[in-house]
């Protein structure tokens, strides 16, 4: 007697096709992981690129403000300094950044010609203020009274010798019209 024979295609259609959907989830999951890795990366070279552009424009905007202090250190040379106002005399108040202060006459800043700073893509306009800022001894040339203990047992006198100081304040452009750029302000003192 023959034995009955079984089909054994359909015990093997049912696993086959359950591992088809999971191949066809694992698939997916894949994918979905390997493109937010894809977006990680191009979002932090966007950010990287953005902090390469700023540190590009900080660094125009410091150079056209160092411009603007050799111009005006250029003007004492020249004889053609504008004293902004005198911050030795009694009653001035002087802020620390003349360009902030609402009571500097605007007429007194003085912008930069293009032909000093050509060549550094700024913002805008370099400016610069010289203020006064009073005479006082000169710590180079002052031999001092009664600086040294010789002083005191030969009786020599010192001399104070006096120097004019002034303080100047440049910025690469000025704020209004530098829009979202850098804008750099530096400042140091000049003794006359």
């Amino acid at each position: 007697m023959q034995r009955p024979t079984r089909s054994r295609s359909h015990t093997h259609v049912y696993p086959l096709l359950r591992q088809r959907g999971v191949a066809l989830a694992t698939a997916l999951i894949l994918l979905i992981i390997v493109t937010l890795i894809g977006l990680a990366a191009v979002r932090g070279t966007t950010v990287q690129q953005r902090m390469t552009a700023n540190f590009y424009d900080r660094n125009l905007a410091f150079q056209a403000a160092e411009a603007a202090l050799n111009a005006a250190v250029q003007s004492f040379v020249a004889g053609t300094q504008v004293i902004a106002r005198n911050c030795g005399a009694g009653g001035t108040i002087c802020r620390s950044n003349p360009f902030a202060d609402p009571n500097l006459d605007n007429s007194r800043i003085q912008t930069v010609p293009t032909s000093v700073y050509d060549g550094i893509a700024a913002a805008g306009q370099p400016q610069y203020v010289i203020e006064f800022m009073g005479e006082f001894p000169n710590p180079e040339l002052n031999t001092g009274f009664n600086q040294t203990a010789n002083a005191a047992q030969y009786g020599a006198q010192g001399t104070n010798i006096m120097a004019l100081y002034y303080r100047i304040t440049a910025r690469s452009a000025d704020p209004a019209t530098a829009g979202e750029r850098a804008v750099v302000t530096l400042q140091t003192m000049y003794r006359q």
